[in-house]
């Protein structure tokens, strides 16, 4: 959305609305901006959630496997979980086998991995890349 189409949006000027978002961005409100790619028009992927249960459990066991996912460049979040497992991670590959090599890497590496879980996205009918701020903001009444 250009600075002009927001500034009418929420009633302000075009200067004003500016100078909003550069603060809001400098609070750390807005971390970023971003196009979002039809991927499927340029090769074919795969999209692989990944279940990760660690072998101990110690801060430093944390932090030694988060730090070697760091420079994967297939994984596309990380997150530490509750629950029957440790982490559930989403993966962008090219294929199965290319997905498969990735993991057995991670193996190979030592990283404290236990056991893990694939499953490969078959149709993702419900996709939202917008916040429900309002629904989040809003008190309950």
């Amino acid at each position: 959305m250009t600075n002009a189409n927001l500034a009418d949006a929420v009633g302000l000027s075009a200067s004003p609305c500016l100078q909003r978002v550069k603060r809001l961005e400098s609070a750390g409100y807005i971390t970023g901006y971003g196009a979002q790619i039809n991927l499927a028009k340029l090769t074919e992927n795969i999209m692989v959630f990944t279940e990760i249960t660690l072998v101990d459990h110690r801060k430093e066991d944390f932090v030694r496997f988060e730090a070697n996912l760091r420079n994967v460049e297939e994984l596309m979040e990380c997150h530490l979980v509750s629950g029957g497992y440790d982490y559930l991670l989403r993966f962008v590959s090219r294929s199965v086998n290319h997905y498969q090599e990735r993991m057995e890497n991670l193996l190979e590496r030592n990283i404290g991995i236990e056991k893990y879980f694939s499953y490969i996205v078959l149709k993702s009918p419900i996709v939202k890349n917008v916040l429900p701020l309002k629904t989040l903001l809003d008190p309950p009444q």
